[in-house]
């Protein structure tokens, strides 16, 4: 049973904080930013439009840098542009692709008139927004799906691909080929049934842009430098910097990951398929050349930690030397690819979709659960922040996008048994869905 009970935010706080910022002792941009991150509007946040013209499941939402246009893209092979404050669509146009859209993001210092996309037809796309129309063009392609892309921060022509082949590819649209930076392979023989890691995620970390990580189907996190790689191919990029991996997870065989996510502050946060979210420092990592070990009991509670030390391999012991990941529990991530991120002006709360259709949002520095939200009536597989406010834009195997401000009158509450509800309709789904079924990012 998770805890309900929490202490309520002083509301002479806020009333100090208006008063230090009317006498000068407080930036209004000091100001804004504990206004933002006030768990008061995050208590507030419900539904404030729906965004409606796409014709399949909705697998990928991204605002622009200014905040005030959301790109999506569907199962229906489509982006659309929105100006999501009158839920008005402003452009929707065929992405190119024959399967479906994943993501789509669009480049920084372009006017909004460059957008990248990648599918399950493995293809990575772009899109010109020209006065004519929309001209779209194949820039490389994936041998199996393309879950995500990964722009360099500031840059209107670098980004990065992975794809379930576990190539990770660096794209400069100035340039007519892609390049391919390595292959993901496993770090030991004992996962000869999969030569390559299948990628289902790549994150950029925007302190250090030279750094990025990527993760998939298997336990760890992998941290690469892309000031080690030789433009003329002369060394093997392959192995990285860096992995991250929760101490009793090291030598499962059965975990995957299906998001990442970095903060402003270099943390990245890890969303484990069949399991919870790990928040780690850069401090966490195992080094280049992590041993593996035997399997740790598949019960073991990683809130609690209680670790078998006995069975641990000298990289879990170093793992367990170092300061332990902080997780958070509570949602469901069995079914499809969802991801994780990041919520406020300085990375204050953690956000994740889950299996039962709702919205889960931790306070990051203790973990505690302060909202749940009904957002789907399936699956909630993206949840995106916006850049300067707090707004939300989530979405699923539903075909519509929820767009969410602090705009409630009451403050919501927890429901007292929120993992058994949770549970509840995560039955509920699978039943209606057995036999075959929804669509998205599975």
């Amino acid at each position: 049973m998770m805890k309900n009970k929490r202490a309520r935010p002083s509301v002479d706080k806020a009333v100090v904080d208006v008063w230090q910022r009317e006498i000068g002792e407080l930036s209004s941009r000091n100001f804004a930013h504990r206004l933002a991150a006030s768990e008061d509007l995050v208590l507030r946040l419900e539904i404030y439009k729906k965004l409606e013209k796409h014709r399949g499941c909705v697998n990928t939402v991204s605002f622009n840098a200014d905040g005030n246009i959301l790109v999506s893209g569907s199962d229906d092979m489509r982006v659309i542009l929105w100006d999501w404050e009158t839920a008005h669509a402003k452009l929707a146009f065929q992405s190119g692709h024959v399967s479906n859209v994943f993501q789509a993001k669009i480049m920084p210092y372009t006017d909004d008139r460059s957008l990248v996309t990648c599918a399950a037809d493995g293809q990575v796309r772009h899109a010109q927004i020209l006065e004519r129309g929309v001209e779209t063009r194949l820039l490389t392609k994936h041998q199996r799906r393309a879950h995500k892309l990964a722009i360099e921060l500031g840059s209107p022509h670098i980004f990065y691909t992975c794809g379930e082949d576990g190539l990770v590819q660096h794209i400069d649209l100035r340039t007519p080929t892609a390049t391919k930076l390595f292959t993901c392979h496993p770090i030991d023989d004992s996962s000869a049934y999969m030569p390559v890691i299948p990628l289902n995620d790549i994150a950029i970390d925007p302190r250090n842009p030279n750094l990025f990580a990527v993760a998939g189907s298997d336990k760890y996190t992998r941290l690469y430098d892309i000031r080690k790689y030789k433009w003329d191919g002369s060394t093997d990029f392959g192995q990285p910097t860096d992995y991250f991996c929760p101490p009793h997870l090291i030598g499962d065989h059965q975990i995957g990951i299906t998001g990442l996510a970095f903060s402003d502050q270099s943390e990245l946060l890890v969303s484990y398929s069949d399991e919870f979210i790990y928040l780690f420092t850069r401090d966490m990592g195992l080094g280049p050349n992590p041993v593996p070990s035997s399997p740790l009991s598949a019960c073991s509670d990683a809130s609690e930690m209680e670790l078998d030390h006995s069975a641990m391999s000298a990289s879990a012991m170093a793992a367990d030397k170092k300061a332990i990941p902080q997780v958070y529990k509570g949602h469901r991530n069995c079914k499809t690819v969802k991801g994780v991120s990041f919520f406020g002006p300085k990375s204050e709360y953690v956000v994740s979709g889950s299996d039962c259709g709702q919205i889960f949002i931790w306070k990051k520095k203790d973990r505690e659960l302060v909202r749940v939200m009904e957002a789907d009536k399936d699956v909630v597989n993206c949840i995106e922040s916006h850049p300067h406010t707090t707004v939300l834009a989530s979405s699923g195997i539903e075909t519509d996008i929820k767009i969410w401000t602090p705009k409630s009158i009451d403050k919501a509450t927890l429901p007292t048994n929120i993992e058994q509800v949770c549970l509840v309709l995560l039955i509920s789904y699978r039943k209606k869905n057995m036999g075959g079924g929804g669509g998205g990012e599975e």
